[in-house]
Parts: C-alpha cells; sequence; structure tokens
C-alpha cells in the first residue's frame, strides 16, 4: 500500500509564489517518476512537471521558467516551487508517483495523490 499526500496549496496573489509538497509513504523500495499535474473543472488533468530518480525534469510550456520542480529521492518526496503566479495557474494541483516498485510486488505501480488546491486571484 502506497500513500501521497500534497500539501502547500492555497490562495495567493498573482506575481506571488506557493511551494508544493508531496510526500510518498508505505511500501516503497523505489519510485522511477514522479510528477505534478493540475486539473480544473470541465477539462482533462494535464501534466505540469515530472522528476525521473535521475532528477532529468521535464516542464509544461506554460509553466517554463516559473515553475521548479525538485526531489528528495531518500525521503520519497517531491516539490513544486511556483514563482510568478497567473490566475490561469488556478487548479488543483495533484501529485503522481510512477515505477513504484514495493516489496512483494512483481508489477510496479502508479498512484496519485487526493490533490491540493491553488488559487491565484487578487
Amino acid at each position: 500500500q502506497v500513500q501521497l499526500v500534497e500539501s502547500g496549496g492555497g490562495l495567493v496573489q498573482p506575481g506571488g509564489s506557493l511551494r508544493l509538497s508531496c510526500v510518498a509513504s508505505g511500501s516503497i523500495r523505489s519510485i522511477f517518476h514522479m510528477a505534478w499535474y493540475r486539473q480544473v473543472p470541465g477539462k482533462e488533468r494535464a501534466l505540469v512537471a515530472g522528476i525521473t530518480d535521475s532528477l532529468n525534469t521535464m516542464y509544461a510550456d506554460s509553466v517554463k521558467g516559473r515553475f521548479t520542480i525538485s526531489r528528495d529521492i531518500a525521503r520519497n518526496t517531491v516539490y513544486l516551487q511556483m514563482n510568478n503566479l497567473r490566475p490561469e495557474d488556478t487548479a488543483v494541483y495533484y501529485c503522481k508517483a510512477d515505477g513504484v516498485r514495493s516489496p512483494g510486488r512483481i508489477r510496479p505501480g502508479d498512484y496519485w495523490g487526493q490533490g491540493t488546491q491553488v488559487t491565484v486571484s487578487s
């Protein structure tokens, strides 16, 4: 059993910053990839940023230069530093862990967190 818990969301003014955190816990031997997605009502969940266990990163074009993803592999934690926030960044942000290897399981699993609301408004 693996759980992901996000934190750090909230209300911020345009131009402000927030830092999201996501901790994976449970029966974990390793995690290949961790990522942040976001979703607004009526739209599909979209990838914001991802990071591998080699610390290779990728970003959606809309957040390049403003958001930074990082990871503490030993703590099974991923962060998303969000700067210069815009109203269009308002969404529920979800953490995802891909390729999670657990003792006693042959196939790796993928897991989602419950989401944290980010609202950018004056």
